[in-house]
C-alpha cells in the first residue's frame, strides 16, 4: 500500500449503496455529494432495468452511512437540451456561499459531443437549469465551492480522446455570471504513473490549509484518485500534491460492476474541519457506491511529505 493510501479508510460495510438498494435498479453510479441543514445529501444517478437513460435521485442522511434513498428522480433528462442529453451522470455539487446557492454541473452527451450543463438549488426541493456552459469535450467542469478574489472560478478538462495533443490535462478559468467563461489558464498535467492518461477534477474544497482538490486519474483505464492542495488567493499555485493515489482499486466490489478494469470514482467530497474529516462517496466499478473517511489534518501532512519527498513518477 503506497503512503497517500493509508490515510483513508474504507466503511467496512462497502459498498455503501448498491443496485438492490433501489428498485428495478441496474446501476447506482458515480454521485454528486454535499452537506444541506446537517443531513449529508447525495445526488445518485441510478439506471433502471429497461430504461436506457439514468436519471438522478436525492438520498439523505442523518449520520453520513444509512441513506433514504428518493423514489423520484430529482434531475431527468433535459427537455430544454433534449437532444443534447442522452446520458445524465457524474453531478457535481459545489455550495457557493456568497450565494448561498448549490449550483450542480454535469456532462451532456449526444452525437454533438459531451459538454456540460449548470443547474442551481436552494433547498434540493427543486432544481433549476441555467444553461450549457462548456463547448465539447470539457465533460468535467467543477466549481470551486466559493469565489476567488470576488469572482467565480472552476477547474475545467477538455479532452479529445485517446492520443490527442494535451488530452487529459487540468485547466483553471473565471466567471463573472457563471454563464461566461474566460482567461483561462493551464493547471495540471499527469504526473504520476497511475495517472498517466488523464485525469479529472471534482469542486474544490475551501479549507484553511488552501483549496483541496480530489481528482480522478487513470492508467490503462484503471481510475485512482489522488489529491492537490492550492493557494487560496492564486489557485494556480499547488502548495502540494499527493504522488501516490489517495485510493485505488482493490476490493472485488471495486473491479467487478459494469466495468472490470478497477475503477473508484469520486464527483466531489464532503470536508468537516471542525470535525477534521474528510468523507469520499465514490463510485465502485460503475456499479455500487463506496465511502472512505480520513482526518483531514493527516491527509494535509502526508501531501506536504510527499511533495517534499516523492518522485512524482511514482508507481502504483
Amino acid at each position: 500500500m503506497n503512503i497517500a493510501e493509508k490515510v483513508f479508510h474504507r466503511y467496512e460495510k462497502n459498498p455503501l449503496i448498491a443496485p438492490k438498494d433501489v428498485p428495478g435498479a441496474y446501476g447506482t453510479f458515480n454521485c454528486g455529494q454535499t452537506m444541506y441543514n446537517g443531513k449529508t445529501i447525495l445526488l445518485l444517478p441510478v439506471q433502471e432495468m429497461g430504461n436506457q437513460v439514468p436519471s438522478i435521485h436525492l438520498a439523505e442522511s442523518e449520520d453520513g452511512i444509512n441513506f433514504n434513498i428518493h423514489s423520484e428522480p430529482f434531475i431527468k433528462r433535459s427537455e430544454k437540451f433534449y437532444d443534447l442529453d442522452h446520458w445524465p451522470i457524474d453531478p457535481r455539487v459545489a455550495y457557493i456561499p456568497e450565494d448561498d446557492m448549490y449550483y450542480i454541473i454535469r456532462p451532456i452527451n449526444s452525437s454533438w459531443g459531451c459538454s456540460s450543463l449548470l443547474l442551481r438549488t436552494k433547498d434540493f426541493k427543486s432544481v433549476e437549469e441555467m444553461g450549457v456552459v462548456a463547448l465539447p469535450h470539457n465533460r468535467v467542469p467543477s466549481l470551486f465551492q466559493g469565489k476567488v478574489n470576488g469572482r467565480y472560478a472552476r477547474l475545467d478538462r477538455p479532452y479529445g480522446g485517446a492520443g490527442s495533443s494535451g488530452g487529459g490535462n487540468i485547466w483553471i478559468s473565471y466567471s463573472d455570471d457563471l454563464i461566461h467563461w474566460g482567461d483561462y489558464k493551464p493547471f495540471m498535467k499527469p504526473y504520476t504513473n497511475w495517472a498517466a492518461d488523464k485525469i479529472g477534477p471534482t469542486p474544490p474544497i475551501k479549507t484553511k490549509y488552501g483549496w483541496l482538490e480530489i481528482y480522478h486519474g487513470v492508467k490503462s483505464l484503471r481510475y485512482s484518485l489522488g489529491a492537490v492542495l492550492m493557494d487560496l488567493d492564486d489557485p494556480t499555485k499547488i502548495i502540494a500534491r499527493t504522488k501516490s493515489p489517495i485510493l485505488t482499486p482493490n476490493e472485488p466490489y471495486e473491479y467487478m460492476g459494469h466495468t472490470n478494469a478497477g475503477t473508484v470514482f469520486a464527483c466531489g467530497a464532503i470536508v468537516e474541519e471542525e470535525k477534521d474529516e474528510i468523507r469520499l462517496y465514490y463510485g465502485a466499478a460503475d456499479c455500487s457506491i463506496g465511502l472512505a473517511t480520513a482526518k483531514l489534518s493527516e491527509l494535509i501532512d502526508t501531501m506536504m511529505y510527499e511533495e517534499e519527498n516523492c518522485e512524482e513518477w511514482i508507481w502504483s
